[in-house]
């Protein structure tokens, strides 16, 4: 009898040791994350893009795997022979330096001589954000007084989202946990619970990092900053919203039952299928990211999904553990008090907003359901300002950025594209063929095909064939080859970022096709990865849907319900977009957004956005075999309104956090879903979806039993039945 006493406590301190020890192999991986992953955009295209084609033999032409740092510097005064060689000695000191692939080019001094730029290949494998600041260093110290320097070019963008990264490990954590610890401790008034949940989201965390960690680095999963920072707010937010549904069961136990082992085993029994149909919800939506073209996308389905398994698995095992080891004392200085009467009350005749948000929707259903809808259809009119067709890569770093500024100076001195070239594959056969189409653009400012003779590494093409003569009379260089092909270089005469750039690739792509030619380059990325993301969209919203419905059909054993839930969440997402359309472009004043943008927001919105739903119906579900359907979604709303506010709160904050990294991809996520999430919790979860529940009745349960069944009214004096004594049976009234 004894040993029987003491296995729960037995078995709670194994848990914990167990999660503690997984927990501290995971946790010293957070400061090593850049280690296993890439920020390169090309690492994330399709293997049959044009883009990636010719990423991939860049090297054969070049001479080693690099990525182009533009080095551009302006004076005040008047650049002379004598400044473009202290310039040049300036860019050759860099050389030598860890982290250059080969030697920078010579120095070019602009036409108005007030400007000049050189290009400085950095070795792909170097830590990149590392390599540019210590070349702007060097560079500035070199550079005569008077000159301003900056680098931009592909590895100056791609040092800057390396900075905006930096400081995902402890400022996102940190301010993630704060605002979750400041909720918890105003709704539980309590210091204890907070920390209590706090730990079981960081250990799940903990975990889930140690996974992911391993699996990019024997290179199963690819990892990137806004992977790793989308990674953490799902685990943090679903962990705490997993582990508020488990607290609130606990509590809600203790008030029936003295035992704390008997309080913890039924609130694990009554926590369980929700968060297990909540937690699989969240992981079949993200895994149909797997049906991406973009690796961006198809790699963050199973590392977020990696990052729920983890938080559903410490909300059913190490939080029960710890509310067993603490029992009563973890809400302490409110304690439940042990009153069996209590929970036989009528929750319906309770004090409180959700009493009364309860009475409402029973006297006033159909006007309720109506109103909300209506202002979620104004909200949602605002989705038809959204411009979602891409944004320039100088515009995804928010605040400032040294690659943004080198960009415009290097606008106003030289040609647009210059520093970004557009990079054109071609038979050596073809190479004047493919020269005379590049030249014949209006988008193309000049062309050169890669010659290793020559002392920048190029050779001009033009009109009437490549060039004849190399410098003072040499011979002229022969274009380098490979594999039969050559590779032209082409500078358009816009920036490479902007949307008239994208449109001379996409016709140049059109006028190169008989040619077999693949063009690449920094605008060509991005025309793939838009072009990508739009058909993720298309192919990705519809099969979530599904695959959702599906979900929830099968955890309510009803269809008219699942289509009510899923139409709801949609109608939210489409208000949450609209509204924030409004907000960007009138408030902000965002320059657009990625197309990935709506597709992130809705796989997080409705698999987020139907957990609150789940958490009601399922309620609802258990409440309605007992006293009824109407009475049921009643009692459901009242039981559940005050943690699954709390978790949608915890939520929003949570996500919120992520607009602490300064890139806006991730801003425009989390305003997104944050403003979702709050819709969902406020409007769809509290008014519509009880609401309309209530106005259709019991046929929401249609075709299973529980649609047809009716029972008399149990008399309000007597004891509530049980859940297992009135299973079979169901009230309808």
């Amino acid at each position: 009898m004894r040993a029987r006493r003491l296995l729960p406590g037995l078995l709670s301190a194994v848990i914990i040791l167990a999660w503690l020890i997984a927990a501290g192999l995971g946790g010293p991986l957070f400061g090593r994350v850049d280690e296993v992953s890439s920020n390169e955009q090309t690492s994330y295209l399709p293997t049959s893009a044009d883009a990636t084609e010719v990423q991939k033999r860049l090297g054969d032409f070049l001479g080693s795997d690099s990525l182009p740092a533009v080095v551009v510097f302006r004076s005040a005064g008047t650049i002379d022979d004598t400044a473009r060689s202290a310039l040049q000695d300036a860019v050759t000191a860099v050389a030598d330096m860890p982290g250059i692939a080969s030697a920078p080019s010579p120095v070019l001094v602009s036409d108005d001589k007030r400007a000049a730029e050189a290009f400085i290949p950095i070795s792909a494998s170097a830590e990149i954000g590392a390599v540019v600041h210590a070349v702007d260093a060097k560079l500035r110290a070199h550079a005569p007084s008077g000159v301003d320097v900056f680098i931009t070019g592909p590895a100056g963008f791609t040092a800057d989202l390396v900075g905006a990264f930096a400081g995902i490990d402890g400022l996102l954590l940190g301010a993630a946990l704060l605002a979750v610890f400041i909720i918890l401790v105003i709704v539980y008034r309590s210091l204890l619970l907070p920390v209590v949940v706090l730990f079981t989201s960081m250990f799940a965390l903990c975990v889930a990092l140690l996974v992911v960690w391993w699996l990019a680095k024997d290179g199963v999963l690819l990892l990137s900053g806004q992977t790793q920072g989308i990674l953490f707010i799902l685990v943090i937010g679903a962990a705490t919203d997993y582990s508020l549904l488990m607290v609130a069961r606990f509590r809600e136990e203790l008030r029936s039952t003295k035992d704390r082992g008997v309080a913890i085993r039924r609130a694990w029994r009554g926590a369980f299928e929700p968060i297990l149909a909540s937690g699989g919800t969240v992981i079949a939506g993200l895994l149909c990211l797997l049906l991406s073209d973009l690796k961006s996308n198809s790699t963050l389905g199973p590392v977020a999904a990696i990052g729920i398994v983890f938080a559903m698995l410490s909300a059913l095992t190490l939080l029960p553990a710890l509310l067993f080891a603490f029992g009563r004392a973890v809400f302490w200085p409110r304690r439940p008090v042990y009153d069996p009467a209590a929970s036989h009350d009528d929750v319906l005749t309770r004090r409180g907003p959700w009493p009364r948000v309860a009475r409402v929707i029973s006297s006033r259903p159909r006007l309720t359901w109506i109103a909300a809808t209506i202002v979620l259809l104004a909200a949602a009119a605002g989705v038809l300002q959204l411009q979602a067709d891409g944004v320039a890569q100088s515009d995804l770093v928010l605040g400032q950025s040294d690659a943004r500024d080198g960009q415009a100076v290097l606008g106003e001195h030289f040609p647009a594209g210059s520093g970004s070239p557009v990079y054109v594959v071609v038979d050596e056969t073809r190479l004047q063929d493919a020269a005379d189409v590049l030249l014949a653009d209006a988008g193309v400012g000049s062309v050169s095909v890669v010659a290793a003779g020559s002392p920048s590494g190029t050779a001009s093409v033009t009109a009437n064939g490549l060039m004849a003569v190399g410098p003072r009379g040499t011979p002229a260089p022969a274009p380098t080859v490979a594999d039969g092909d050559v590779l032209l270089q082409a500078t358009l005469t816009h920036p490479a970022d902007s949307t008239a750039a994208a449109d001379t690739v996409t016709r140049l792509r059109g006028d190169l096709d008989p040619l077999g030619a693949k063009v690449g380059g920094v605008t060509a990325t991005a025309v793939d990865t838009n072009a990508a993301s739009i058909h993720d969209r298309t192919l990705i919203i519809p099969v979530v849907l599904a695959v959702i419905l599906v979900i929830l059909m099968l955890l309510l054993r009803a269809i008219v319900a699942p289509l009510l839930l899923v139409a709801t969440t949609v109608l939210s997402f489409a208000s949450a977009l609209g509204i924030s359309a409004l907000v960007f472009d009138h408030v902000f004043r965002f320059p657009g957004a990625d197309p990935a943008v709506p597709l992130y927001a809705f796989v997080f919105l409705v698999a987020l956005g139907v957990d609150y739903n789940i958490f009601l119906m399922t309620r609802v579900r258990e409440e309605s075999l007992r006293h009824g359907t109407r009475e049921g979604i009643l009692r459901g709303l009242v039981i559940t309104g005050g943690v699954i506010t709390s978790a949608g709160i915890v939520l929003a904050a949570t996500f919120a956090a992520l607009s602490v990294i300064p890139i806006l991809f991730l801003v425009q996520i989390a305003f997104i879903v944050a403003l979702g999430v709050l819709l969902d919790t406020f409007i769809v979860r509290s008014l519509l979806v009880p609401a309309l529940s209530y106005d259709i009745g019991r046929a929401i349960w249609w075709p299973s039993r529980l649609a047809r069944r009716s029972l008399a009214p149990v008399e309000r004096q007597d004891v509530e039945p049980t859940p297992s004594a009135d299973a079979s049976v169901g009230v309808e009234r």
